[in-house]
């Protein structure tokens, strides 16, 4: 084990030894509008106090402690307090259903969960009443209210909480005791159909990929400030913010995912990992204010402004050229005060590196920030490879448009007969928890991973994506059609905010498409229609030639098999509570063809 990369449960502790009293984390205590700063030392005691404390609980040396809330100070410690006593994180979403959440605790035996708010508990106290399993609650919130619940008990009670000299003495031998085969965490996928499966992370799968971060991350350093905007229940933030404490980033916790636009705001971040769909909704917001804020003659003059961008950033910088002089002097005089009020605007101005993945993001917006000069890391990983496959490089230059970046270093990638991606590497998992028919699916004879994605390797060792194997669908007349990169050039348009492809042994593809009401909303007030209802407005002929052009322009570079014919709009929205989205927000399309037969018959019957 390097010395940079210390095993897990002694992360915080030699952070602690070297940073002191220095702010670790910021997070808004009592969901008050104000920071509330953690010292290095103090987050070291937490944890400590909070392994000892589990211990006296009863909690053994590899026993399974799920974690079940919204982001919060308290996950932090709860995990790394978790690892001090030798037990297994067992990390599960704010949004999960009693349904889901019952079975990963059955499926990882836990015996002791923490959780955040009233909702987390209430599904937990209804699963204690008849569980042979779980059988201690620990609320962070101390808001919340547990009476009628004996099993349940405050977190912060449990700070409070003294033990014997004989528990100091076990916890230190725990510590001491570690091994890189330590299973540290078992994370459970989403999935898009069925029950979710526990992908098993050891201390070698985290060391491996710590390490790699390291060399991969290098302008990454102390003097950076991250905001934890993903649910840390998601390998992606759950990765970065490892790396941030092992970097000594200052961490501030963004406690709800729509408070985040505040956040940007109160602290201007200079790192941060985020979903595409973060940055598509940044840019429908600044192409609706330059649309329609400004004059024509202004709209021009930005139009060249951001040519001005993609020349220097793109033609030039990113492949590591010195631009003309003039183009220099241009981009300096005009180009970089604009984005530089823009990134002001958005709360990003200082930024360093913006990690971003989960999703597809379309070349265009891709494009249009890296014209900006803000250096967006996208790439691509799973639960599985413990995040990071490929990404852009952070220096912001040699990055290809249209992959997901360079494989890293440490991780082998090649491509099957029929076009999945196959990885190999010290970051990829041993196997799902307590699940061997999943085991045996996932890896093929001779150990690769197989990651259910199609896509290519170039020359440059850059990885492409082509879609999802399982999404992929075939019309009627044999042709297969991808239907997230149909979706991802949709949702590109600022009157769309989810869209489903559908077209599997139909004749042609249709579309679901739920609209972004706030934009649509307006339009139709610029157009003088009347409307009570959603579906008053979505039913105008006008409405649905907006939609149809939208759908026109879109889709019209596409071979004719992919356009999509017909389309429906639909008046509420895709969510995790109707089972239609996954909670790391993937579309489960076989419930949406089912939930939605009848709109999706309407379109066919013809």
């Amino acid at each position: 084990m390097s010395r940079e990369t210390p095993h897990l449960n002694k992360l915080i502790f030699e952070q602690a030894k070297r940073y002191g009293s220095r702010a670790a984390i910021y997070h808004r205590k009592n969901n008050s509008c104000k920071w509330e700063s953690v010292s290095w030392g103090e987050l070291a005691v937490h944890v400590r106090l909070i392994g000892k404390a589990l211990i006296e609980l009863g909690v053994e040396c590899g026993d399974r402690v799920g974690i079940f809330s919204q982001n919060m100070y308290e996950c932090v410690v709860a995990d790394f307090a978790n690892f001090s006593a030798k037990a297994v994180t067992v990390p599960i979403y704010a949004t999960s259903t009693s349904i889901q959440v019952d079975y990963i605790l059955t499926n990882a035996d836990i015996n002791v969960l923490f959780v955040g708010e009233q909702y987390q508990f209430d599904v937990a106290k209804e699963i204690i009443h008849d569980s042979d399993i779980l059988r201690k609650i620990i609320v962070f919130d101390n808001s919340v209210d547990i009476s009628g619940c004996s099993e349940a008990m405050y977190f912060s009670d449990l700070l409070k909480r003294s033990v014997s000299p004989d528990i100091d003495k076990e916890a230190e031998r725990r510590i001491a005791q570690n091994s890189e085969d330590d299973l540290m965490t078992i994370l459970y996928t989403s999935g898009t159909t069925g029950f979710p499966k526990g992908v098993m992370l050891t201390q070698s799968n985290y060391t491996e990929c710590l390490t790699r971060s390291l060399v991969r991350f290098n302008t990454v350093n102390d003097k950076d400030v991250t905001i934890t905007y993903l649910p840390l229940s998601h390998i992606f933030e759950k990765m970065w913010t490892y790396f941030c404490l092992l970097n000594g980033v200052t961490i501030y916790i963004n406690h709800l995912p729509n408070e985040i636009s505040k956040a940007l705001q109160d602290i201007h971040p200079t790192v941060m990992c985020a979903v595409p769909r973060f940055w598509e909704k940044v840019y429908a917001a600044i192409l609706d204010k330059m649309e329609t804020a400004m004059p024509h003659s202004r709209r021009i003059y930005y139009k060249w402004i951001l040519s001005l961008g993609k020349k220097y950033n793109l033609s030039y910088k990113r492949l590591g050229f010195h631009s003309p002089k003039g183009l220099s002097a241009a981009y300096k005089i005009f180009a970089r005060p604009v984005f530089r009020k823009v990134e002001r605007a958005i709360g990003i101005e200082r930024g360093n590196v913006f990690p971003c993945a989960g999703a597809k993001l379309s070349d265009d917006i891709n494009m249009f920030f890296h014209s900006m000069g803000i250096n967006i890391c996208y790439g691509y990983g799973l639960t599985e490879s413990t995040a990071t496959v490929s990404c852009f490089p952070t220096d912001n230059k040699f990055y290809k448009i249209g992959s997901v970046g360079k494989i890293i270093e440490g991780m082998d990638v090649k491509i099957s007969p029929d076009g999945e991606i196959l990885i190999k590497g010290k970051s990829v998992t041993s196997g799902y928890y307590n699940n061997q028919e999943a085991n045996a699916e996932a890896f093929t004879e001779d150990g690769w991973f197989r990651t259910g994605d199609s896509g290519f390797v170039d020359m440059e060792n850059n990885l492409y994506l082509t879609d999802r194997i399982k999404d992929m669908f075939k019309t009627s007349g044999g042709k297969y059609i991808a239907p997230q990169m149909l979706e991802s050039l949709i949702c590109g348009s600022k009157f769309v905010e989810q869209a489903v492809a559908i077209g599997n042994e139909h004749k042609y593809v249709s579309m679901l498409i739920v609209p972004s009401f706030s934009h649509l909303e307006d339009w139709a007030k610029e157009h003088n229609l009347s409307w009570h209802t959603r579906d008053e407005l979505l039913s105008q002929p006008d409405v649905k030639s907006l939609y149809q052009d939208i759908i026109n322009k879109r889709s019209g570079i596409l071979a004719q098999f992919e356009q999509v014919k017909r389309f429906t709009l639909l008046p509420q929205p895709f969510t995790m509570e109707q089972g239609h989205l996954t909670n790391t927000l993937k579309i489960r399309r076989k419930v949406i063809n089912e939930m939605f037969k009848a709109e999706i018959d309407a379109m066919y019957d013809v």
